[in-house]
């Protein structure tokens, strides 16, 4: 981790509890000159956005605590100009939910590296 801070480089959250989409996730961020941090459960995603205001966030739906859905209000209400990008596989309805909520685009799983790097772009320019 380098002490110095890069003001080019967006922070992304990623709150995923699966290891293997985690690793996907992270090849695809990699090369894009983006600061990634990984938590797997909404109270850790909680501590984070305490500490810290990401410019996006990438919100898996089911996770061990919780739905990502219900994460949406709080994150918009106590950090409104994060973005949020939902992911999930098995609830073709979330996507509604997710953006009526305030989610700013949903990502239906399984998707390419392609429509995830669009997403991104088009939501940090």
């Amino acid at each position: 981790m380098s002490s110095t801070s890069n003001q080019s480089q967006h922070k992304i959250l990623v709150i995923e509890d699966e290891g293997e989409m985690c690793l996907l996730l992270s090849l695809i961020l990699d090369d894009k000159g983006l600061a990634v941090e990984y938590v797997k459960t909404l109270s850790a995603a909680r501590q984070f956005l305490e500490k810290e205001a990401p410019a996006l966030i990438l919100l898996d739906n089911r996770l061990p605590d919780g739905l990502g859905v219900d994460f949406i209000s709080y994150v918009k209400k106590s950090l409104p100009d994060v973005k949020i990008i939902m992911i999930s596989g098995v609830d073709p309805e979330a996507e509604d939910a997710a953006l009526e909520i305030g989610a700013d685009h949903f990502l239906a799983k399984p998707f390419t590296k392609r429509q995830l790097q669009e997403s991104i772009k088009h939501l940090l320019n």
